[in-house]
């Protein structure tokens, strides 16, 4: 839509439909409008984020290009760090409606700034139309698959407790189906000389193809710190919101630190030295996490892994996007960005399926081999491991807190503290993962003039 109307107006839009969905939000007196608002950010959200990218792709070149993602990346890296310490602070001394109502005057003053700096910019060469039948059959195949990942822990993965078939494999099959006509779809309208929702000749350049499968499996990986991380702080090591946000926010200063000398190394080694680095520092912070973290870890020490962490962050996020677009033509940047945002929200979603699973299931089974181990008994046990499991250990400082219930508790923290190690141990294996994907990535993808990509965007596919 932003190569069609305009990248800029796409930009406004969005923003304008996440203000007010967060007005709704804080606003909320019922579970269903909060969730009916937070669709609407996540649809605001999704109008922004690519149009940020495909503005940048459009408007800087070489050297400059790579300071705009380097920032682009950074802030992103580092805002997603500060934001659980905002949060806990205006949850814990006002209310959490502002936790949403804060985006107001933020937003105000983004739109202000971008009505008076940002250009209009768009493809002037392509169609008018939008492909809403495409649009439909993407988020609808793509949601249910997501869906019934995240559900699958909830209904079974094959058969229910009450011994019926799980909904779960019907819908990752319809899921499944539905992207398929998705794909069949595009091609057809390509083939008519029809706008499509995504050029699948994208996944063609060489860049663009294995640096998005990268940012999937990256966005999957990471996921399991940042999910696993808050949990662990405030339920088995006894942290308040607020002090898990000030110690996350040891994330932020590592990806603000490196991010302007992110830059210079870009041009000294290249992008693709860049990510593969920061993907190590990062893979290296979460196994380094698992290996430590324990009842008795100093806070400084969670620090310090957060630290190297954004780092790595504040090295590969931004870098790894300018690798996926660097051979992408100017006319499709909208498209391209929008694609490879939605690789990257896959795999954020995989991740609360996936590995949101494996924390699950894995606490499940340490807590009730730390209550058998604790001598607590069976029917007490049972309760416990049910409730632990079932809170993802919410309920394990209100049992510590108690006398009659201590020693469960205590038993409980220790298999989140397991579970934990587990989880955590995974996602830095899937990281490694990423940095694998980015081997397959072209010799240098130096940074050209827009001409010469546009001119050379054939001899980028295989």
């Amino acid at each position: 839509a932003g190569d069609i109307w305009g990248r800029r107006r796409l930009l406004i839009i969005g923003l304008v439909v996440f203000v007010g969905a967060s007005l709704l939000a804080g606003a909320s007196v019922s579970g269903v409008t909060i969730i009916g608002a937070r669709l609407l950010q996540g649809i605001g959200a999704s109008l922004m984020l690519p149009s940020t990218l495909s503005t940048l792709n459009a408007m800087f070149q070489g050297r400059e290009r790579a300071i705009a993602f380097a920032v682009w990346g950074s802030t992103i890296g580092g805002m997603a760090a500060v934001g659980p310490l905002v949060g806990g602070w205006l949850t814990t001394d006002h209310s959490w409606r502002w936790a949403f109502w804060m985006n107001v005057p933020i937003g105000a003053v983004v739109l202000a700034l971008t009505l008076w700096a940002v250009p209009q910019t768009r493809d002037e060469t392509g169609g008018r139309s939008l492909d809403v039948v495409g649009a439909l059959l993407s988020a609808t195949g793509l949601g249910l698959i997501v869906y019934a990942l995240i559900e699958g822990e909830r209904y079974g993965w094959w058969l229910q407790s009450s011994g019926l078939v799980s909904p779960v494999p019907i819908l990752l099959a319809v899921g499944a189906s539905v992207v398929t006509v998705f794909v069949f779809y595009q091609r057809r309208r390509v083939r008519a000389g029809l706008h499509v929702l995504v050029d699948l000749h994208l996944f063609g350049i060489r860049s663009f193809r294995y640096g998005a499968l990268a940012a999937l499996v990256v966005a999957l990986g990471e996921f399991g710190l940042l999910f696993t991380l808050p949990l662990l702080l405030q339920n088995a090591l006894g942290y308040s919101a607020l002090g898990t946000g000030w110690l996350i926010v040891a994330l932020a200063g590592g990806t603000f630190l490196v991010s302007g000398a992110t830059p210079q190394l870009t041009q000294r080694i290249g992008p693709r030295a860049v990510v593969r680095t920061g993907l190590a520092l990062e893979a290296v912070a979460v196994a380094g996490l698992a290996l430590t973290v324990s009842s008795h870890i100093a806070t400084l020490g969670v620090a310090a892994w957060l630290f190297l962490y954004g780092l790595g962050v504040g090295m590969a996020t931004a870098q790894l996007t300018s690798v996926i677009l660097i051979d992408v033509p100017v006319h499709q940047s909208g498209q391209a960005s929008g694609l490879q945002s939605t690789v990257r929200q896959l795999g954020s979603s995989l991740g609360v399926a996936l590995l949101g699973t494996l924390l699950i299931v894995s606490l499940g089974a340490f807590t009730s081999s730390r209550l058998n181990q604790a001598g607590v008994p069976a029917d007490q046990a049972d309760s416990v491991s049910v409730a632990v499991r079932g809170s993802l250990g919410g309920v394990i400082p209100s049992l510590e807190a108690s006398d009659k219930t201590r020693v469960a508790g205590e038993a409980a923290s220790a298999a989140l503290i397991d579970a934990t190690r587990v989880t955590t141990g995974v996602a830095s294996l899937i990281i490694l993962g990423g940095l694998a994907a980015t081997l397959a990535l072209p010799r240098d993808p130096r940074p050209r003039r827009r001409d010469e990509a546009d001119a050379d965007s054939e001899t980028a596919r295989d």
